[in-house]
């Protein structure tokens, strides 16, 4: 009979190799779901906005949890409701446009979220207008996050 070994991680984001990268406002770091710290469902990243920032109306195409750490925003949903977030709120976004969200940061925010999937071609998101609710999503933002993918013809 084989020995059984241990895979559970233990770590401190500071000794995680990989570099914050730039997002709307801030930064994001991958905490799992990355090579450093595979995963077979789900991507964790450390974000964080400075104050100021407002991210429009938009939605995701997977289901996702965001866990504020510090720092105050006001979240508003389709419905153009609005809620004061601030450290110790979760807050959890179904797939498609009703979970349809737009943040303004009024202090710097660190948050945790967390993907419902690895797969950089689900992680993408869809903008959409205030007025008609019709949903868009650009070309370059597609190609810059593994969501379309042209071959040469020639």
């Amino acid at each position: 009979m084989s020995e059984l070994k241990s895979t559970l991680r233990v770590f401190n984001e500071a000794d995680l190799k990989g570099k914050p990268r730039k997002q709307i406002g801030g930064t994001i770091k991958d905490l799992a779901g990355n090579d450093e710290c595979p995963s077979e469902r789900l991507r964790v990243h450390l974000n964080i906005f400075k104050a100021g920032t407002h991210v429009p109306l938009h939605w995701h195409l997977i289901e996702s949890l965001y866990y504020v750490i510090s720092g105050h925003a006001v979240l508003e949903d389709i419905e153009g409701r609005k809620y004061d977030i601030g450290p110790g709120s979760a807050i959890y976004y179904p797939a498609g446009i009703s979970g349809a969200h737009e943040w303004n940061f009024k202090e710097d925010v660190q948050l945790i979220s967390i993907r419902a999937t690895t797969d950089p071609e689900r992680n993408i998101q869809f903008s959409v207008d205030k007025s008609t609710k019709e949903s868009t999503i650009g070309l370059d933002y597609l190609l810059g996050h593994g969501g379309a993918k042209f071959k040469s013809l020639y």
